[in-house]
């Protein structure tokens, strides 16, 4: 989903149209538990089984993951690494702004390419409408190679497909994804934002979302997801680096990187999402940005809440484009009703895209639960087949559920004639959102 204000959103809609982290302690959640002393291992190898055989993209193992909640954390991360360059750095991002962390990102990646580190940045044309040319123009300028995804001058007919991806490798050994933009929006964490009392005011800053660090041979992958699109947008040459150093074992978890192309007429992130959703035995959480289901993926959740599994949703209550948020809502009695346990984040903007299943399974990215992120967007995400990684996001997940609202049937039922009627209008735009 276009996670950037109101003039890139109707440049997408306008031309779909023509073509068309001191957070409180966790609540005790009770949870069905798989029996047995070897259910976790057994529940691992089922998934393993079932869902990995669905996707292309091979699963590699020896490989460490670490969770980064929210945009400080996320970007120190990062520029650390960046820091730490020897030879590359490839920065593929929706948003990259010109403000005061866009500066910190731009001062850093010039100081190493004036070390003789090569460093590529690629951008969204649309996610980064808002951002002066002169800001990348300076960038080419200080030995940075420079792309721009799509852009929307020249290419017209590609302006629906956006570069969504957040992917940060550097020198081949460590990567970054998740959902944090390199904006100003992530300048504070959710963790102060809970702490305004008004929040309709500060909508525009301490966003909640997940990054997730990668090391291991799990990186190559992401580094052919930014080399081929560096080579489909016709970018220029690669640098003389070496993108792709012998595979070195760093932790033990399995992973794979899944990534959505439409040009393929297929996303396989919804594939993997629908097939771990289709086995899971225990538990299903989702947390996510913009929540407007398809009929299988609503049909895969209502199916899993009625043969027993704990279905849980995190989403927003607020968010910085009315209508996917009430496209989204207009499915709440259907999910509800079928005893899939709905709850809302009003403390901030919740823009986290992360999915824990059977406390084995487990997904963090840039895709959201929507037509766009699934038909019409590039898109990454890391997939982590371990339990110890399951269980640090199963706390990250009741951390959010107890600072977020639950939805009751009956309650919601009673909501306004106006508030309907909302739903109803983004529902039959909802392919576009």
């Amino acid at each position: 989903m276009v996670s950037r204000p109101s003039t890139a959103l109707v440049v997408v809609a306008a031309t779909a149209l023509l073509g068309a982290c001191a957070l409180p302690q966790p609540a005790q959640l009770p949870v069905r538990q798989p029996a047995g002393p070897t259910a976790g291992q057994s529940l691992l190898n089922h998934h393993l089984s079932q869902v990995q055989s669905s996707l292309n993209s091979p699963l590699v193992k020896g490989n460490d993951a670490r969770l980064l909640v929210d945009g400080p954390a996320a970007h120190e991360a990062m520029l650390q690494a960046i820091a730490g360059a020897r030879d590359h750095v490839n920065l593929q991002s929706y948003i990259v702004d010109a403000s005061t962390i866009g500066e910190k990102f731009a001062e850093l990646l010039a100081a190493k390419a004036a070390q003789g580190v090569k460093v590529s940045v690629l951008y969204d044309s649309v996610g980064s409408i808002q951002t002066p040319r002169e800001f990348f123009e300076d960038l080419r300028q200080r030995g940075i190679a420079v792309c721009e995804f799509n852009p929307v001058r020249t290419r017209l007919d590609k302006v629906n497909n956006r570069d969504h991806r957040k992917i940060l490798v550097v020198d081949g050994r460590v990567a970054f994804t998740g959902g944090i933009n390199i904006s100003e929006t992530y300048a504070s964490s959710s963790r102060r934002a809970r702490r305004i009392p008004d929040q309709e005011t500060d909508k525009k800053s301490g966003w909640r979302d997940t990054q997730v660090r990668a090391s291991g041979p799990v990186v190559a992958q992401f580094q052919r997801l930014f080399l081929d699109a560096w080579a489909l947008q016709d970018c220029g040459p690669y640098h003389e680096a070496l993108y792709y150093p012998s595979p070195e074992p760093n932790g033990s978890m399995a992973m794979q990187v899944v990534g959505s192309d439409p040009g393929t007429a297929k996303s396989e992130m919804y594939v993997a999402l629908l097939s771990a959703i289709g086995h899971a035995q225990s538990r299903v959480w989702l947390t996510c940005g913009y929540f407007v289901p398809d009929a299988q993926t609503k049909s895969a959740l209502i199916e899993a809440a009625r043969r027993g599994v704990d279905v849980r949703l995190v989403l927003p209550g607020f968010t910085d484009f009315w209508a996917p948020l009430y496209a989204g809502r207009s499915h709440y009695d259907e999910l509800l009703s079928a005893g899939v346990r709905v709850y809302e984040w009003h403390e901030a903007l919740m823009h986290a895209k992360t999915a824990v299943i059977d406390s084995v399974w487990s997904s963090v990215g840039s895709t959201n639960l929507d037509w766009r992120s699934f038909v019409h967007n590039y898109e990454a995400d890391l997939v982590v087949y371990d339990a110890a990684f399951a269980r640090g996001l199963e706390r990250l997940f009741q951390r959010d559920v107890a600072a977020s609202v639950e939805l009751e049937l009956q309650a919601w039922r009673r909501r306004g004639a106006a508030e309907k009627l909302k739903e109803w209008f983004a529902r039959q735009w909802e392919y576009l959102l």
